[in-house]
């Protein structure tokens, strides 16, 4: 007898802390105002070289488009259609109340009821 093949699981997200979210949050509404050099985001967000691009790096990861135009980062979708897409930091909860948020009909209900049951076994 054949074994069924279940459908490939999505990517995991990315782990984020509270704080990086945050940054990554106002990067994007940053650059949802007007083209900004790097050294411009550099300053206004507080970050050396290396944590620029690490951020540039996720946000490219999560499918936001940033490209580099005429020396400036340039968001290529609105502002309210890229945050969705944003990792979110773990919220800490409890099985009880994991289980409680995945009912519903939703996307997000199922992905989380799927991460419930991978748990449950």
């Amino acid at each position: 007898m054949a074994k069924k093949r279940s459908k490939p699981s999505p990517p995991a997200a990315k782990m984020v802390t509270a704080e990086r979210a945050a940054r990554l949050y106002r990067l994007l509404k940053l650059l949802g105002q007007k083209p900004q050099t790097r050294d411009t985001l550099q300053k206004r967000l507080k970050l050396d070289v290396r944590g620029f691009y690490r951020d540039l790096e996720l946000l490219r990861s999560s499918g936001i488009e940033l490209p580099l135009v005429e020396k400036r980062y340039v968001l290529q979708e609105p502002v309210a259609a890229v945050i969705n897409r944003l990792p979110f930091p773990d919220p800490h909860l409890t099985l009880g109340e994991a289980i409680q948020l995945a009912k519903g009909r939703t996307q997000a209900h199922r992905k989380l009821k799927g991460q419930i049951e991978q748990i449950q076994g």
